[in-house]
């Protein structure tokens, strides 16, 4: 008997399933008409494709929503019946067929749109908007289109370390269940790294994917000679495009670039992904002991390398 991949076994089939009849259900596709208009998804969906141009290609839109074309020229009649809607030949092309919304077709899709952000509104309402749009975002791109990402690191702007303070507690709370003293104890770190004022030997990056922050690490002096590498994060989201072994490779270079002779960081033996990247970027282990830190018991690591 050949052996079930991790891609198709059967609990994760069903637990893909379950979300979608979870989900199908809390925005209200199994009711009929959808957002209790007269419109079914797919009529909602073709409305709101159409509203975004003056006039759309039939087979653009057969395209865009892979759609059966028999199906869809049943749609459009219909809509066209309702007033909601103009078919005429293309001037460029008499082989192909335009299509454009009347005045009735886009109040219609002006109205879908509006009951359609008041009801992600009352969804939000109450839940970690955050945590559940980068959940979104990471179905999205482990689901959606193959497509290269634009990262880039950047210093540090007004407002980013608010970001790194936030972003910290969430994630460790959520990852590992680490608790408030954790947060108060990176706050300790921005704040002396903001008292700390422009000085040509510490640094931080901030890693963008796509315009959206998802990263960030710091350099700081542990003494003349030695740096310290802190607060290196990578949004579960953006996990996977090398984005932590681009910020520890940025840091080394510039702990040399300062004049320092060694870097250290300090870290926990769960965190396997982050030493990992130590791991490969050199560092070696260099102590490690018990300790009771932020709810939990765990072995704190201090790891070092020469540069």
């Amino acid at each position: 008997m050949g052996a079930v991949t991790d891609e198709t076994r059967p609990d994760h089939v069903a637990a893909v399933r379950a979300f979608n009849r979870f989900y199908t259900n809390v925005i209200g596709l199994l009711h009929g008409m959808y957002l209790d208009m007269p419109y079914s998804l797919t009529e909602a969906r073709l409305l709101f494709e159409m509203a975004r141009a003056d006039v759309t290609a039939v087979a653009d839109l057969r395209r865009t929503l892979d759609i059966d074309a028999g199906y869809l020229s049943r749609v459009l009649a219909r809509f066209e019946k309702d007033g909601l809607v103009i078919r005429q030949r293309s001037g460029g092309d008499g082989r192909r067929q335009d299509i454009a919304l009347t005045g009735a077709g886009r109040a219609a899709a002006a109205e879908l749109d509006a009951r359609s952000a008041r009801q992600i509104g009352e969804l939000l309402a109450g839940v970690d908007r955050r945590r559940l749009v980068d959940a979104m975002r990471e179905i999205g791109d482990l689901l959606g289109e193959r497509r290269t990402r634009a990262v880039v690191l950047r210093p540090p702007a007004i407002g980013d370390l608010g970001w790194v303070l936030q972003r910290h507690g969430a994630v460790y709370a959520g990852e590992f269940g680490w608790n408030s003293e954790f947060e108060a104890w990176v706050a300790r770190i921005v704040a002396d790294y903001l008292r700390a004022g422009d000085t040509p030997r510490r640094a931080g990056w901030i890693a963008e994917v796509d315009g959206v922050p998802a990263g960030s690490v710091f350099c700081v002096p542990e003494d003349d000679a030695t740096a310290r590498l802190r607060m290196l994060l990578v949004e579960r989201w953006a996990r996977g495009l090398g984005i932590g072994t681009r910020l520890v490779d940025e840091v080394l270079r510039f702990a040399r670039r300062a004049g320092y002779a060694r870097i250290v960081l300090s870290t926990y033996d769960v965190l396997v992904s982050a030493r990992r990247i130590y791991v490969a970027a050199g560092f070696t282990l260099v102590s490690q002991q018990r300790e009771r830190a932020f709810g939990h018991e765990l072995t704190a690591q201090t790891w070092a390398r020469d540069l």
